[in-house]
């Protein structure tokens, strides 16, 4: 039976299943991919991969309210949220198919050896393997870049969103685009592993779990290929003594509970002064309490579903190890009891340094609370962390904030702001968050061969 199964995380009903690719799909899929980057599709003129691009924004936008409800049934996110996700996506190709040329343009470096320029070339077959939490924006972020670079993408998706994954696939080649610019696999780990070690395959891009990183990298790096991750976070929310107490509130209920709290970069631990400490808790507390759990189709509900019962599982489990080992409970701490995978929004507070809740990354609706006395304290305690992906830093002093944004140790930070995402913004992380940025004119360079031309004596 196949594992690719999409589940209503609020009824836990059975939606569909779909079958796994056997060898045979996969092996044609590849053989379609390699002789894809051989050909002048991908070594060619870049228009016409970038009028793919143009027509995939154009059929995402007109279809935008079947691809959210699609999403918010598989995972559980919020119907606003989804539309949300859907637009970006669209944003994400427009955004390629205007600038990609340009990021790709030769790049002159004046020389004593001559004239010498960079020139941009796809590298060939790249492998996907990509999560549940943004069903279609996590695909397209890969596929963006590289459908404009030349770079034929072979991509693993959770097996959790197995409907999103196939619309994904569709609206790619309803756009126009050729058999293997971008190929949809239900396959095993096992599988994927395989895909690497072929020697058509040049690279691996992987959003997801710390493990998940650590098997691919392993796996390309026995096989010298090139990889990119994006993974766990345990990002910081620091709220200093002169903040906007309550726009920071506003803010970091948002970025705690935002998708059911499953986002690499929500605010996951939040630094307070001691000044503004006990305020800031109370206040969020009852915002949390005020959170309407129910159907994520529901434009009412401001806090939806896990996005399954082992998500939920684990999540109460952590609280529980938490709790066992010395932390308190604000609100919150338990599964909601009847259907569905949801868990009440919780802060927890009083975590010690040898508390396993401490390093951990919570996936789902929990705030950590810590207090500080000094900016260099929050700093300390901010990269007291496995990770550094992104975080947040609130202060109605903008050089203070500058200050502290740049002593954190990650791979983004937003002063005044929750972390965001968007087109011409990089994004990724450091440490144990993983390597390699995404989006942007860095996103679009990770997977070329930045090849050097010189003539020599000009």
């Amino acid at each position: 039976m196949s594992s690719y199964q999409s589940i209503n995380p609020a009824t836990n009903q059975l939606l569909k299943t779909w079958p796994s690719h056997n060898e045979e799909y996969v092996a044609s899929a590849l053989d379609t991919a390699h002789k894809l980057f051989k050909s002048s599709w991908s070594k060619g003129d870049i228009q016409p991969r970038l009028q793919v691009l143009k027509k995939m924004a154009d059929l995402i936008d007109s279809r935008a309210e079947e691809l959210a409800q699609v999403a918010s049934k598989e995972m559980g996110k919020l119907i606003a949220q989804s539309r949300g996700e859907v637009k970006i996506c669209s944003q994400i190709a427009r955004y390629y198919a205007e600038h990609a040329e340009r990021f790709l343009q030769p790049v002159s470096y004046p020389s004593e050896l001559g004239e010498a320029w960079i020139e941009h070339h796809p590298i060939g077959v790249l492998v996907a393997v990509e999560p549940w939490n943004f069903p279609y924006y996590q695909l397209m972020r890969v596929l963006a870049p590289n459908l404009a670079a030349g770079n034929p993408v072979l991509a693993k998706h959770a097996a959790n969103v197995p409907h999103c994954a196939t619309l994904f696939e569709e609206l790619v080649r309803e756009a126009g685009a050729p058999e293997g610019v971008w190929t949809n696999l239900f396959i095993s780990n096992e599988q994927i592993a395989d895909l690497i070690a072929d020697d058509r395959v040049q690279g691996a891009a992987l959003t997801g779990s710390e493990r998940a990183g650590s098997a691919v990298a392993q796996q390309a790096g026995k096989y010298l290929k090139k990889t990119t991750l994006e993974l766990g976070g345990n990002d910081v929310f620091v709220v200093l003594d002169d903040a906007d107490l309550d726009e920071a509130v506003r803010q970091g209920v948002q970025a705690r509970l935002s998708n059911a709290g499953q986002v690499c970069t929500a605010a996951k631990r939040f630094i307070l002064h001691e000044k503004i400490a006990d305020r800031f808790i109370s206040q969020m507390r009852d915002a949390f309490e005020k959170s309407v759990i129910g159907d994520p189709l529901d434009e009412k509900t401001t806090l939806g579903p896990l996005s399954s019962a082992d998500a939920r599982d684990r999540l109460a489990k952590q609280v529980d190890d938490a709790v066992a080992n010395g932390a308190k409970v604000v609100c919150g701490g338990s599964v909601v009891q009847g259907e569905g995978c949801y868990y009440q929004p919780t802060i927890l507070t009083d975590i010690t340094r040898d508390n396993p809740a401490y390093f951990e990354e919570f996936f789902g609706p929990v705030a950590q609370m810590y207090v500080v006395s000094s900016d260099e304290e929050a700093a300390t305690l901010a990269n007291d962390s496995h990770y550094g992906l992104g975080g947040a830093v609130f202060t109605a002093d903008t050089a203070r904030g500058r200050k502290l944004a740049s002593a954190i140790e990650t791979g983004m930070v937003f002063i005044n702001s929750q972390s965001d995402t968007s087109a011409e913004l990089p994004f990724g992380g450091v440490k144990r968050s993983g390597y390699g940025r995404e989006l942007s004119d860095l996103g679009i360079k990770e997977f070329v061969n930045q090849k050097l031309v010189v003539i020599a004596g000009k």
